[in-house]
């Protein structure tokens, strides 16, 4: 099954993506989703196809952001897309059923609809507030999670949420008590003094 904790990496630069992305890995993160904003494609592209070594030196996972044609064409194990990225559909007819697609999600309705349009996972945020992410959509919040997770058919109930939006390490062990399957952070640990430590405490609130 995936990981437990996804790294969304960060950086205005692509020396910047590259340095965070390998000190994530370096401190044990075995999930890795490029998230390079206002970037164009070629870009996108260039960096996509210098980090993918990486990935695969150390065994992670490894997933775009938005850019479907950027996972097809340097062979990512899959996409996350926004609700206002490209449609699921037509990244699984890009894709095929071999690569993972994510989805975003902020309501009870959204996540029905990712469900229903064949997500392999749901990151479900903002959890609070968070300057990486611009047009942030409602604050979900802890018990907003709880809710959330109560009113799912049982369906949804199979798909993995991941708590996504300004999670911290000290947050994961509540996140999972209410239910969510994992959680995905950047700035949690792109900023954190002691990535290793940050990485390992994830992994071991995470997997209770």
């Amino acid at each position: 099954m995936f990981s437990k904790v996804q790294y969304i990496s960060q950086g205005l630069t692509a020396s910047e993506q590259l340095m965070n992305i390998r000190a994530a890995l370096d401190a044990g993160i075995t999930w890795v989703q490029l998230r390079y904003k206002h970037a164009a494609q070629d870009a996108v592209l260039a960096l996509a196809e210098t980090v993918k070594p990486y990935c695969q030196q150390y065994n992670a996972m490894f997933i775009i952001n938005d850019w479907v044609p950027v996972a097809q064409a340097v062979d990512a194990d899959g996409v996350h897309l926004g609700l206002t990225d490209s449609p699921v559909k037509h990244a699984r007819d890009v894709l095929g059923y071999s690569r993972i697609i994510g989805g975003t999600a902020n309501t009870l309705e959204d996540i029905n609809q990712r469900v229903a349009e064949g997500c392999d996972y749901i990151g479900v945020g903002p959890f609070r507030f968070t300057s990486t992410k611009e047009k942030l959509s409602p604050i979900v919040g802890l018990e907003g999670y709880r809710q959330l997770i109560g009113a799912l058919h049982a369906d949804a109930h199979l798909v993995p949420l991941y708590a996504i939006g300004g999670v911290t390490v000290d947050d994961a062990a509540a996140l999972r008590m209410a239910g969510l399957y994992g959680v995905c952070l950047s700035g949690g640990i792109t900023g954190a003094l002691d990535k290793r430590e940050t990485v390992r405490l994830l992994h071991e609130r995470m997997y209770g």
